[in-house]
């Protein structure tokens, strides 16, 4: 099995619901998972929306019925308590043994295990344009410290701009909206499961719009503000509750908004952007009233705050300089910025190494640059004594930065249209 070409993190070629021909429909019928919406990348459903047949007496966790064990010689109990311990790097190769790995791993109840024992790593992944306008991603294992390429996205997103994400319990990563550049604004929305290391098709939004915000609270999905289909800035915002599996809409903002930067801090969902007159505008949305209301009582907050941004551990942090190197937190005692973190190596101020995200990765803080290079840093270590330990996980080195650097200035304009971290988030399985 070593010898093999290994197989792509993302299996964009193939679907379950397929089925080799060679096998007999009987057969077939009984060893297929479940994926009610598992679709191609072009996004179509499949033709033959098979649906398996499980006999009462049959479980995937037991070995009944007749069925072969999972690891020969060991209770099937035994055998998923090994398996759930293989490091998520090598799953593609425990579907690649037989037939029955390949559906226990298919399942939520593999990965399910995992999370509630403590063993679900955190991968980073990237949704990033280069140049031309086409999109692509790229997945971080922080384990080997490296980023690798992931096949194509839908091809709805291939060249789309202006287009959210967001990730819904710990393991689904959404895209929603945005403009194709043919067909113009989208109301599409799409998600990526890390367990079935699938594409799948979700509602459509209830208005089409790009250039807007998103965020999750409470494993519920909001979106407001944005442009439509008429060029207009809207108000409206819609939430998806992956529960019911719809799109509701819900209290319209107090005015429209173009959001560039938005953060959910302490159970509220804080936008700042453009409004209609090109001014600048601050809203914070209330889930437990449904509720817009400007932002007037934390003015230093808004005044200070800038993208990228993340609330970590009941706190709010932002960047102090452009590669991110330099931090600040929000002290709603004081209600001033300070507690600056610095990791006193600096790395330059082209975009190139411009910081585009900020994410929370196994309780520390994580900074991705445009370079797709990565610091970390324990901010809660700082809290008590001494200054908070920083951690360079992928570096394009001190050479490569320079260069980088020096090239991006002389290019002047033509620097800034080059590779650029659209979104970044962490899936967990």
């Amino acid at each position: 099995m070593d010898r093999r070409n290994p197989a792509p993190l993302v299996d964009s070629s193939a679907c379950l619901c397929r089925v080799e021909r060679s096998v007999a429909g009987a057969a077939a019928a009984r060893l297929m998972p479940r994926a009610k919406s598992c679709v191609q990348p072009s996004l179509r459903a499949s033709i033959h929306p098979l649906k398996p047949k499980r006999s009462p007496g049959r479980d995937h966790r037991g070995g009944g019925g007749g069925q072969c064990p999972l690891i020969p010689g060991l209770p099937d109990d035994l055998a998923v308590a090994c398996l759930i311990r293989v490091p998520r790097g090598d799953h593609w190769k425990l579907r690649l043994v037989c037939k029955r790995w390949s559906r226990l791993l298919a399942g939520n109840y593999f990965y399910g295990l995992r999370r509630r024992l403590g063993l679900a790593e955190q991968w980073v992944y990237a949704v990033k344009c280069d140049g031309d306008g086409r999109v692509s991603w790229n997945v971080l294992d922080p384990a080997q410290r490296a980023w690798r390429a992931l096949p194509p996205v839908p091809g709805e997103y291939a060249g789309a701009v202006g287009f959210g994400c967001a990730v819904l319990g710990g393991c689904h990563l959404y895209l929603l909206g945005g403009r194709d550049p043919r067909r113009g604004p989208m109301r599409r929305v799409v998600f990526y499961s890390a367990r079935s290391n699938r594409w799948h098709r979700a509602p459509d939004m209830l208005r089409r719009r790009h250039g807007f915000g998103c965020c999750v609270i409470g494993n519920r999905l909001y979106v407001a503000g944005g442009e439509g289909g008429g060029g207009g800035g809207l108000r409206s915002a819609e939430v998806f509750d992956p529960a019911k599996n719809r799109w509701l809409f819900m209290s319209d903002m107090a005015a429209s908004l173009m959001p560039s930067v938005s953060v959910v801090h302490g159970g509220r969902w804080y936008v700042k952007g453009l409004g209609a007159q090109r001014q600048v505008v601050s809203q914070v949305y209330s889930p437990e009233t449904d509720a817009w209301s400007p932002v007037l009582e934390l003015d230093t907050m808004v005044t200070g705050w800038r993208s990228p941004s993340v609330s970590l551990a009941c706190r709010l942090y932002a960047a102090d300089c452009k590669d991110g190197c330099r931090l600040r937190a929000y002290d709603e005692a004081a209600g001033a910025w300070s507690c600056r973190i610095d990791s006193g190596q600096h790395v330059g101020s082209s975009h190139a190494v411009e910081a585009a995200a900020m994410v929370a990765l196994h309780g520390k803080l994580c900074v991705v640059r445009n370079d797709m290079s990565v610091s970390i840093v324990d901010v809660d270590a700082g809290a008590g004594a001494g200054t908070p330990r920083w951690e360079t996980v992928v570096s394009k080195g001190q050479i490569k930065a320079f260069v980088t650097n020096i090239l991006s200035t002389i290019a002047g304009g033509r620097g800034r249209a080059k590779n650029r971290v659209l979104h970044c988030q962490v899936l967990e399985a």
